[in-house]
């Protein structure tokens, strides 16, 4: 099993970056996916999670409008898109997913933003916003 975030970098207030994470050794038509980051001296936290086949978008509310999840199954990848950076927004984020509890791609799947509840991370990705 592999997650492998990209697509960071260095921006200014304002302006966008998506981020990518191919995924290897599961399918995301079965098991829910996240985006989670982590500034400097803080605890990790939630950004955003969908189900199985891109199913039910949850985000943090801070997030909610300015940040998109969404996943292309076939090239197995999930992406963030985000706009309208702020510098509070400046961390690692990383991919995750939940793979404890079985394939999902036949239930209603609801997902949460817990970082206990995934047992599989990538390396992460720096994005910092500068004002």
């Amino acid at each position: 099993v592999q997650l492998q975030a990209s697509g960071g970098g260095s921006v200014q207030t304002g302006e966008s970056l998506r981020l990518s994470c191919a995924v290897s050794g599961f399918s995301l038509d079965d098991y829910p996916v996240a985006w989670f980051r982590q500034a400097p001296g803080k605890e990790r936290e939630g950004v955003s999670c969908v189900g199985p086949r891109g199913t039910n978008p949850f985000y943090t509310n801070d997030m909610k409008g300015r940040f998109t999840i969404s996943t292309d199954n076939a090239a197995n990848t999930v992406y963030l898109q985000m706009e309208s950076l702020k510098p509070e927004d400046t961390a690692v984020y990383y991919c995750a997913a939940v793979l404890w509890m079985g394939p999902q791609g036949d239930n209603i799947f609801y997902c949460a933003l817990r970082v206990s509840t995934y047992d599989a991370w990538g390396q992460g990705t720096q994005v910092t916003v500068s004002s």
